[in-house]
């Protein structure tokens, strides 16, 4: 009796992991001019790949800055595009290393991005190895 072959025409692949979308937010830190560097440092080591920095000064009448201990107006805007599974360690991380020293003062908030235009852009924004 001839023996029946059946051979499977597909090849097989290995399944690639699907995996849902991150959700990615915009963190802003509005911090003294000066220490800049500092938080772009703290941004770094959280895989943060795009940092844009805005150089400002507060718009608070010099009697009731003076008054709020505010001396120094010259203030630091930095958008940072951030994975939203890494925002609470930053925000750990800037209290913890500055928000509770001396003088320290600023703000950090996020807002969220609902849209973001292609894959590759978004594979870069959460560091997954998208090339622009």
């Amino acid at each position: 009796m001839a023996e029946v072959v059946k051979k499977n025409k597909k090849a097989q692949t290995p399944k690639e992991k699907l995996t849902a979308p991150k959700k990615i937010k915009i963190l802003f830190t509005i911090v003294e001019r000066r220490k800049v560097d500092f938080y772009l440092d703290v941004l770094e080591g959280y895989e943060v790949n795009l940092q844009t920095v805005f150089y400002g000064k507060g718009t608070a009448p010099s009697e009731i800055a003076h008054y709020l201990g505010l001396v120094n107006d010259d203030k630091a805007v930095i958008l940072s595009i951030v994975r939203e599974d890494k925002i609470k360690e930053i925000l750990i991380a800037y209290e913890d290393k500055y928000f509770k020293t001396k003088h320290g003062q600023g703000i950090a908030f996020t807002v969220p991005i609902s849209s973001v235009i292609g894959k590759s852009i978004y594979e870069f924004l959460i560091n997954m190895g998208g090339n622009i």
